[in-house]
């Protein structure tokens, strides 16, 4: 049995399985014929990510954004989920595989939903991808491996758990920060289109204190594409604004245009508003031990809104990438409910699983 945390973003799809990561946008387009290929520069296995799944073919991930005639890219939820996670969740499930061989044992699954979204589509997820999925994977040198895939287990989670639980548990899935596991965590999840709330109490979950707001850094990017219309006359799309406002500029036409001055200013009320969403649903959280912040957006929106919080901020790792926090944490929950720390913990494996009888302590705290 093999064990991936998987997390389809707006912005990012993320998977993990221990210590290995993948990640690529989340836009695909069709599959149009390349005349000649050609790439010259060091390459990694999502530049060139063609797939055939269900008799369809796509690119996906940097492929479609160069490539595709017709590129699909939503920001609605709905869409993410009828049209978007079968498609970007098997591709990237299949990229696991080494040695080109087909997949011969059971993939368990956990992913996660922003909490708003949660209660009324996590059982989807298991409708879409449990059961067995053949994938056709292209190379630019027209050679073919399909691979079948048998998703045995779906297990869902509210997203931002993800982030506390890979800060307290190792690879194998065991609790090692026994500090933190006893303390009244809170979560600042920013994401794409979404930030997420939650709290952690004790290992408990605090449904009073867990929301989703709609203030993720999309609508900063929203922002910046607007002004950048008005006053470029170029209509940039939001996907392809990630590396545009980390540097501050962009080239268009040949000439680079600086807006660093814009992108601080819309950061900065961006960042205020999510301070102003903390303090008001956590007004009677005042004991609130330490705050993560999280989410691919933090990298961006850090540096505004951490003065903006009063508590225990705990610093983000400069040399982790913020965008994989909940889907590594995913992978080790993962091996919580169904690897090797079943042995040592046994109601572990029934938070994995419907229970006829009260739930058990685990399943409480993590379920």
């Amino acid at each position: 049995m093999e064990v991936l945390g998987i997390d389809i973003g707006f912005g990012f799809t993320k998977a993990a399985s221990g210590q290995e990561t993948i990640i690529f946008k989340s836009i695909f387009g069709d599959a149009s014929e390349i005349q000649f290929w050609a790439d010259f520069g060091d390459s990694v296995p999502t530049d060139h990510i063609h797939v055939s799944i269900d008799g369809k073919s796509y690119f996906v991930g940097d492929l479609a954004e160069q490539q595709s005639n017709v590129l699909n890219f939503t920001l609605d939820q709905e869409r993410l989920i009828t049209d978007y996670v079968r498609i970007l969740a098997l591709t990237i499930a299949g990229l696991f595989l080494k040695n080109n061989t087909p997949i011969n044992v059971p993939v368990n699954v956990v992913s996660g939903l922003p909490i708003g979204y949660f209660k009324q589509n996590h059982e989807r997820f298991n409708e879409i991808l449990t059961g067995h999925h053949s994938v056709t994977y292209h190379s630019h040198n027209g050679e073919k491996t399909t691979r079948e895939i048998y998703i045995n287990k779906v297990r869902m989670l509210p997203q931002p758990l993800g982030s506390i639980l890979n800060c307290l548990m190792d690879d194998d899935g065991k609790i090692i920060n026994e500090e933190l596991a006893n303390q009244k965590v809170g979560v600042v999840d920013i994401g794409f289109r979404t930030t997420d709330f939650t709290i952690l109490d004790h290992l408990r979950y605090i449904d009073r204190g867990s929301r989703t707001f709609d203030s993720g850094i999309s609508k900063g990017f929203g922002i910046i594409s607007n002004k950048l219309r008005e006053q470029c006359g170029v209509n940039v799309e939001l996907y392809r604004l990630y590396k545009a406002a980390e540097e501050g500029t962009i080239k268009m036409r040949g000439h680079g245009f600086s807006f660093e001055k814009i992108r601080d200013q819309v950061y900065s009320q961006l960042a205020s508003t999510i301070a102003n969403d903390l303090d008001r649903l956590w007004a009677d959280d005042w004991d609130i031990d330490s705050i993560i912040l999280t989410g691919g957006g933090c990298r961006e929106l850090a540096r505004y809104l951490q003065p903006l919080i009063t508590g225990n901020v705990i610093p983000i790792e400069s040399n982790a990438d913020p965008r994989l926090n909940n889907v590594l944490g995913y992978a080790k929950y993962g091996k919580y409910i169904w690897g090797e720390a079943v042995v040592e913990n046994p109601s572990a494996k029934q938070a994995g699983t419907p229970q006829p009888e009260p739930e058990p302590e685990a399943k409480k705290k993590f379920g």
